[in-house]
């Protein structure tokens, strides 16, 4: 039975998206959007690849290989897989998802593309083309044409447009690759170009597209390639066309082995996505704070005052229902495979300092296409009001426990600063008394807040109000400038949270029992807040070397998923997890030398 890993390469456009495995199949995609019904499923499948009744991917398999390599593209997403047979036999193949602007306007449709070129020799390719529809419920009706492959799924209809003999293909059998050929996997109409020369166009300009966003990026010096490669990850969990940006590219990756925390990250978190476009602000990608604005600016407006929710689809629409995929037995066949989210019901107050701290640089940014002005401001200070309102109240709290609630700290610090930035707001827009209304209520929350988190007996900050629990969330004090880093309550705090959280070079969100028991894996965020924390406070050397470990921790595609097991080094959770991806980018600006010690 062939083990399923996270080891995986991400493919797309910012409308579609697919994970490669480092044999060059594709085992996960879905249809319409990131958050549809996967047309590739074997990810979360326990069958043999080499069984016939093994569903939910597409493999190009190289005869007798001996060797596989792959690697992306410089500074695109465009993955490059070369199988090298026994005998000298050479194969390349080339995935994407094609992206380029045309006509005025991004094109980005729901595609796949594959480009296969012998590169020595005479390969023998067999291509299994293996779809599931409905979860895995249905098995559709291939049918074949003379140039295509027909695939009428439940939730969108597909073909496969290919130069590849037909025939071969529909009975899996293995011939030789004598010249390049293209396969283009995407809506059910005629492919309306001839296919070589348009897949090849399609390539070079998806390429350029990639590249000359890249070089618009302000990369640190150091760990360059780290950084460029989490920021077009990051990129990727943009649907582009709302501007939502989703917490992960899958659902149900067990956090660790059999735990049954498995939940679908396929959502747009309002805090996921604050983290990501504060990350890529650093780099200069204002595109992508651009569209979240949007999207942002819509939740609010139907929010009309009241309750947020801490998540949304990737269209804004509030109801995520859960349920259960039966017919998949989940990674590895550790299920359930979950389908939509019941956190959506959740009280999570920290959602209010998210949407205000997302928006807070669209009053200064004289970059911006699209400023903020006097009208969005008034909307916006509806969500200060209800953080006000909200602050010392109890929720689920960020790690959205599902059978408890308390008043957590971080989430009341997250409350403070929706009302501190609004004041920042409010001055750049010289609104003078607004401002002055917004200091006054952040003054007294801060007070509060302290008053009620601070434990005089352990001289540390509590997780909860008047409680005595460590979490990981109190180290964000420091960026979110409630605290300064040569604060004693702070760096009582950091000691505090070492001691409980930390394992070895990694670090625990909490370390209590939960609605599951006690965590077993670390929480990869955590574990760079903690590097953060110790830069800030002197301690540089160890900081550097706790993030030179967590780059070896990633994948070969030079990412990560949201948890790791402390003992064996395995990745677990969802993949590829902006959380984490937002911690290499932070750390790396935070941490590089400066561009000046370079020329």
């Amino acid at each position: 039975m062939d083990k399923r890993t996270l080891d995986l390469w991400p493919i797309g456009n910012c409308q579609a998206s697919a994970l490669i495995d480092r044999d060059g199949r594709m085992i996960w995609a879905c249809l319409p959007r990131v958050d549809g019904d996967p047309i590739f499923s074997a990810l979360l499948s326990d069958d043999d690849y080499d069984s016939p009744e093994a569903r939910g991917f597409w493999s190009i398999d190289l005869e007798d290989v001996a060797t596989t390599t792959q690697a992306y593209v410089r500074n695109t997403p465009i993955l490059r897989t070369t199988k090298t047979d026994s005998s000298g036999n050479v194969v390349e193949i080339l995935d994407f998802c094609p992206r380029f602007k045309q006509q005025g306007r991004i094109y980005r449709p729901v595609a796949f593309a594959r480009i296969v070129r012998p590169l020595a020799g005479s390969p023998r390719i067999r291509i299994r083309l293996r779809p599931t529809s409905a979860w895995a419920m249905e098995q559709p009706d291939v049918r074949y044409g003379s140039n295509h492959i027909r695939m009428p799924l439940a939730v969108m209809p597909m073909r496969l447009s290919t130069d590849a003999p037909i025939g071969l293909i529909s009975q899996e059998s293995a011939f030789r690759v004598e010249r390049d050929m293209h396969f283009f996997l995407g809506p059910d109409e005629s492919f309306s170009d001839a296919l070589r020369p348009a897949l090849e166009r399609m390539l070079d300009d998806t390429t350029a597209e990639w590249q000359h966003w890249v070089r618009g990026l302000a990369t640190p010096p150091e760990w360059q390639d780290a950084v460029i490669r989490c920021a077009i990850t990051l990129k990727l969990c943009q649907h582009e066309e709302t501007g939502a940006i989703v917490a992960a590219l899958t659902t149900s990756i067990p956090e660790h082995a059999n735990s049954g925390r498995n939940w679908d990250y396929r959502y747009c978190w309002l805090r996921d996505a604050y983290y990501t476009v504060e990350a890529l602000n650093r780099l200069g990608a204002l595109d992508v704070l651009e569209g979240y604005l949007a999207y942002l600016r819509n939740i609010v407006d139907d929010a009309r005052g009241g309750h947020i929710q801490p998540l949304y689809d990737v269209r804004g629409n509030p109801r995520l229902e859960e349920w259960v995929a039966e017919a998949l037995p989940g990674y590895r066949g550790m299920g359930p495979v979950r389908v939509g989210n019941d956190a959506y019901h959740q009280i999570q107050h920290d959602a209010y300092g998210q949407i205000v701290l997302s928006s807070a640089q669209a009053y200064i940014d004289q970059r911006l296409f699209r400023m903020s002005g006097e009208e969005d401001f008034v909307a916006l200070e509806q969500v200060g009001e209800r953080a006000w309102k909200v602050y010392d109240q109890p929720d689920a709290g960020l790690w959205e426990l599902r059978t408890r609630a308390h008043v957590h700290t971080y989430s009341a610090v997250m409350c403070w600063a929706a009302c501190d930035r609004l004041a920042h707001a409010a001055a750049a827009l010289g609104l003078e008394e607004r401002e002055a209304y917004w200091e006054g209520r952040a003054a007294r929350m801060m007070q509060t807040i302290i008053e009620k988190a601070w434990r005089p007996d352990r001289a540390c900050l509590s997780a909860v109000f008047e409680g005595d629990t460590c979490d990981a969330s109190l180290l964000q004090l420091l960026d979110l400038r409630f605290m300064t880093a040569d604060d004693p309550r702070f760096l009582a705090t950091l000691q505090a949270t070492e001691k409980e959280l930390r394992r070895g070079s990694m670090m625990l969100r909490y370390s209590v029992p939960d609605d599951f028991g006690p965590p077993v894996t670390a929480f990869n965020i955590c574990t760079f807040w903690l590097i953060e924390a110790l830069y800030r406070t002197g301690r540089k050397e160890e900081a550097r070397n706790l993030f030179n470990e967590m780059l070896e921790r990633r994948t070969a595609a030079g990412l990560l998923s949201e948890d790791i097991d402390p003992i064996t080094g395995e990745l677990w959770g969802n993949y590829p997890q902006t959380y984490s991806l937002v911690g290499i980018i932070n750390c790396a600006v935070l941490l590089s030398k400066p561009w000046s010690e370079c020329r």
